[in-house]
């Protein structure tokens, strides 16, 4: 199925799947597409968007020990940083009810690469760059999925707890999991260890030719989408979640409802299945495309991570998943 995502039009496909006790390992199509080295089985990846199930756990672990409460708005914590925060809850931010517009607006050239490549951004820089633009909706009235509601998020946890949300993230997830392999960069440009690299299809001269983007700065994703992991620490990170060793009961329950949205809990997104319900999160990054699902208890788990360049290798993906979670 690895071989069939990348026939689908990616240089590599990099895959663990949980069963129990049992684990499968494998990787398709290579590390380089100038190079016939294989995709290394245990490569790092920009995950992207799992980052936000990190940091919504975060948050909702400062809401179990009173810290922060899910009906706090914007403005009780980062005064006057967006226009009518008063109304803007955490609930809101966690869920992409908030209205807060997409801040990545205008940040990417027409063939998906980062216009400012390796400049470094602070996470004020990307909400002002999204109060410019017009809101989407009133807050609580509609579900509209915005990186800026992470940014803000981000935020948050460092004015209520006096850090960093990257030191917050290791202190509370990383360490205590043993997720060795996960990083959150920061703004080093760098993917540490093995790893494939990822590209975007340019045209030029009337020729399609791969541009490797596997080096930017990933400021501009901060807390919505910068963490570097692996297959097997991004299953592990669900499995303590899902499995209740990270939140309280009510808490996780609370992550996984998706209230009135599409599908999307507090940092949670849900996928149905033929055999039910799947629980985890997808992401994206430049070159990187990452697919991240559960079943309920967390018994039952797959990652994948593509890195695209030509064609749709998007229904292979969903063909694994549902294989591996559906057996």
């Amino acid at each position: 199925m690895l071989d069939k995502v990348v026939a689908g039009g990616a240089v590599a496909a990099i895959a663990e799947v949980r069963d129990g006790d049992r684990t499968w390992r494998a990787a398709a199509g290579r590390a380089r597409v100038d190079s016939a080295r294989p995709a290394p089985v245990d490569g790092r990846f920009r995950a992207g968007s799992v980052t936000k199930s990190f940091t919504a756990t975060v948050v909702l672990q400062l809401v179990g020990e009173g810290k922060l409460r899910l009906s706090d708005s914007v403005e009780q914590w980062l005064p006057r940083l967006v226009d009518g925060g008063a109304g803007i809850t955490v609930r809101h931010l966690l869920q992409h009810t908030s209205g807060l517009p997409e801040y990545t607006t205008g940040m990417m050239d027409e063939a998906g690469i980062p216009k400012e490549r390796f400049r470094t951004w602070s996470a004020r820089e990307l909400v002002e760059r999204a109060e410019k633009l017009p809101r989407d909706f009133p807050p609580g009235s509609a579900y509209g999925y915005s990186n800026t509601n992470y940014i803000v998020l981000g935020m948050l946890i460092e004015r209520v707890t006096g850090r960093p949300y990257a030191t917050e993230v290791r202190e509370r997830i990383l360490r205590p999991l043993g997720l060795r392999h996960t990083r959150v960069p920061g703004a080093s440009p760098e993917v540490p260890g093995p790893h494939a690299h990822a590209y975007v299809p340019v045209t030029r001269g009337g020729v399609v030719v791969p541009v490797d983007v596997t080096r930017f700065d990933p400021t501009m994703a901060g807390a919505a989408g910068e963490i570097i992991s692996t297959t097997g620490d991004v299953n592990r990170f669900y499995r303590a979640l899902l499995r209740g060793k990270l939140l309280r009961p009510g808490l996780l329950a609370e992550m996984k409802d998706p209230g009135t949205t599409e599908g999307y809990g507090l940092g949670l997104e849900l996928a149905p299945l033929p055999c039910g319900t799947a629980f985890g999160h997808g992401g994206g990054a430049p070159g990187y495309l990452t697919v991240a699902f559960n079943s309920a208890d967390g018994s039952r788990q797959v990652t994948v991570s593509i890195t695209p360049l030509s064609g749709d290798p998007h229904q292979a993906a969903m063909a694994l998943l549902t294989s591996a979670l559906c057996p």
